[in-house]
C-alpha cells in the first residue's frame, strides 16, 4: 500500500463481533474467562487492550515495522529503551536533544548507572570515535528540537554496526514522522516517537511510541511495557488511531505552510537566522534531500536583536500562533526554548549549541497561510 492508504487500512480490519469500521473504545480493565487461564487474548489491560492492539498494529505499519507499542507518554517510550540497558551501559546521543529526554538522561538514569555522551552527529566519526566496550545504543534525533539538525540515519547506521553489531540504534522520529521518513528502512533498530505530536495531530491526548522489526527486541519490550506498566490507555488509542487517518493530508499542509513560513522569516529584516532543512545553504541540506520525503513544519529562528525582551515582546504579540508548550497540531504553536521544553538544560550546555534568549521554536499548523504570515508580520513589526 502506498502511505496515503496505509494510514487509513494499513493492520486495520472491521472490528469482528459487530462489523465496526472503526475500533470500539474497550474501556475496561479486565476481560472475562471461561476457565482459568483461557480467554479471548485479553486477560487484563495493562497486558493489552483491543483499542491499544489496533493502534499498534496501525504504528507499526506506517513505520514499516513488525511490531508496535503505545506508552502513556513520549518520555514513557524513551524510559522503556533505556530499561533495555543495565548499569554500567553507556549511551552516545546527538548534543542538541529534547530538553525532557535530556532531563531522563542525566537526572534520572545517570543515577541507575548508566552513562551518555553527547557529541555532534554532523560528523559521523564523532559518534564512532565515542563508541568504547560499554556502548550499548546510539539515541538519534532527527531533525533535532530545536535547532533542526539532520543526522545522517543510514551512516551512522552502517559505521556504528561495522564496529559492534549488537549496538542498538534508536531515532526519535517525532518531528519527521513516518510521513517524511521511515527510519526502520534505512537500518535502525528502534524508532520512538511521541504520538502527543503529529501522530495524535489535534493537540488533545499525550502519548509515545515504539515501533521495531525485531521479534527477540519485540519481546523484550513488551515485558518491559507491561511490567512497568506505563501503558496508553483506549481513549487516548482511539484518538491517536484517528489522527493517524489523516496524518498524509495533514503533513502535506504543514510541509507547504512550513516552508512558506521559513521563507518569509528569512527575508524578514528583524530576523536573524533561520533553521529549516529545506533551505540549500541548511548545512544538512542534502542528508536531509536524501532521507526525507520533504522537510516538515518546524521552523526555527533567531532574531536580530538577541536578549530576552526583545523576544518576549515578539511571542506576547501573535494572535493566530499560540504560546505553549508541545508541538504537531492542526494549530500554529510557538515555543521559547529557553523558558519553556528545553529550560531544564543549563545554561552553559544550552549556549554552547546555539539555544539563546532569542531563539524561537514554531509549529507551523494547518491554517491559511496568508493568515500565518500576517500574524508573524505583525508580531515582529
Amino acid at each position: 500500500m502506498k502511505f496515503s492508504t496505509k494510514v487509513i487500512h494499513g493492520g486495520q480490519h472491521p472490528e469482528e463481533a459487530t462489523g465496526s469500521v472503526i475500533p470500539p473504545i474497550f474501556q475496561t480493565s479486565t476481560y472475562a474467562q471461561s476457565s482459568p487461564g483461557v480467554h479471548k487474548g485479553y486477560a487484563y489491560s495493562r497486558s493489552a487492550n483491543p483499542t491499544r492492539t489496533a493502534l499498534e498494529k496501525a504504528l507499526a505499519a506506517i513505520e514499516n515495522g513488525t511490531h508496535g507499542f503505545a506508552f502513556a507518554s513520549g518520555l514513557a517510550a524513551i524510559d522503556c529503551v533505556l530499561r533495555l540497558l543495565k548499569p554500567g551501559d553507556e549511551v552516545i546521543a546527538g548534543d542538541d536533544l529534547y530538553g525532557g529526554t535530556y532531563r531522563m538522561f542525566t537526572n534520572l538514569f545517570e543515577k541507575y548507572g548508566l552513562h551518555f555522551k553527547y557529541v555532534d552527529m554532523d560528523n559521523i566519526q564523532n559518534v564512532t570515535n565515542a563508541i568504547t566496550a560499554n556502548t550499548k545504543l546510539i539515541w538519534i534525533e532527527t531533525p533535532t528540537n530545536p535547532l533542526m539538525k539532520i543526522a545522517d540515519i543510514a551512516k551512522i547506521v552502517t559505521s556504528v554496526k561495522a564496529v559492534d553489531a549488537q549496538i542498538l540504534t534508536a531515532v526519535d522520529n517525532t518531528f519527521a514522522t513516518p510521513y517524511l521518513q521511515q527510519p526502520l528502512n534505512l537500518g535502525v533498530d528502534i524508532v520512538m516517537h511521541s504520538a502527543t505530536k503529529y501522530i495524535g495531530g489535534h493537540s488533545d491526548l499525550v502519548m509515545g511510541a515504539l515501533v521495531v522489526n525485531n521479534e527477540e527486541l519485540a519481546k523484550e519490550i513488551h515485558f518491559i511495557q507491561f511490567a512497568a506498566g506505563a501503558i496508553a490507555g483506549p481513549m487516548d488509542s482511539f484518538l491517536a488511531l484517528r489522527g493517524i487517518k489523516t496524518l498524509d493530508v495533514r503533513m502535506q499542509r504543514h510541509c507547504e505552510n512550513g516552508k512558506a513560513v521559513a521563507e518569509f522569516l528569512q527575508n524578514h529584516p528583524k530576523v536573524g537566522v533561520v533553521y529549516y532543512p529545506g533551505f540549500e545553504n541548511h548545512p544538512n541540506h542534502l542528508i536531509a534531500k536524501k532521507q526525507m520525503s520533504a522537510f516538515g513544519g518546524m521552523v526555527s529562528f533567531k532574531l536580530k536583536e538577541d536578549t530576552k525582551e526583545a523576544t518576549f515582546k515578539f511571542l506576547e504579540s501573535l494572535q493566530l500562533f499560540t504560546l505553549a508548550e508541545s508541538l504537531g497540531g492542526v494549530e500554529s504553536l510557538a515555543n521559547h526554548p529557553v523558558t519553556m521544553t528545553h529550560g531544564s538544560i543549563p545554561e552553559a550546555d544550552r549556549l554552547k549549541i546555539g539555544i539563546t534568549d532569542s531563539l524561537v521554536r514554531l509549529s507551523v499548523g494547518i491554517e491559511n497561510i496568508e493568515d500565518l504570515l500576517n500574524d508573524l508580520n505583525k508580531a515582529l513589526t
